[in-house]
């Protein structure tokens, strides 16, 4: 496994990314919670990068369903005039391995007015934002759009 790690990317190390005197992985999701951040996906393992893994709950199962109704009326509180049918399920779901870094753009889109708010910065200033760090499909052709949020929120911040 060591020999494999050695083949990939920064030699299976991570990457690392320092801001305000604190050391990130940019590869495994960060929990922020303020308004005045980019909110990440959900996490079956509470961001614990120690381990990885997904819920065993299938989409009939009413704790499940508790799980993301709570979710999505958490969202609902910190982010009025959004309705329930514009939330993509990234932002209520987590991923199968719990620790995904990136959310979509539309993901990103929908929190554009409660960080501009927030941080009373123009809704303009935000999406542009928010384009600047849109990751495209490798060569264009595979994989999706997609923003890492930890990326994101650093560039955020640099803004205010």
């Amino acid at each position: 496994m060591v020999g494999i790690a050695q083949l990939a990317p920064n030699h299976g190390k991570g990457f690392l990314v320092s801001t305000d005197g604190k050391t990130y992985y940019e590869n495994i999701a960060q929990n922020f919670t303020e308004d005045k951040y980019f909110w990440s996906r959900p996490s079956a393992v509470n961001y614990n990068a120690a381990g990885s893994g997904g819920s065993n709950k299938g989409p009939s199962n009413p704790d499940y369903l508790a799980i993301v109704q709570a979710r999505i009326d958490t969202f609902l509180v910190h982010n009025p005039g959004i309705k329930k049918s514009d939330i993509p399920s990234d932002l209520v779901t987590a991923s199968g391995s719990g620790q995904d870094p990136n959310i979509t753009v539309q993901g990103a889109l929908v929190q554009v007015s409660r960080i501009a708010r927030a941080r009373t910065l123009s809704e303009e200033q935000i999406k542009n934002l928010v384009a600047q760090q849109t990751e495209q499909p490798w060569l264009g052709l595979f994989g999706t759009e997609k923003i890492n949020v930890l990326k994101l929120n650093i560039a955020l911040n640099q803004i205010k």
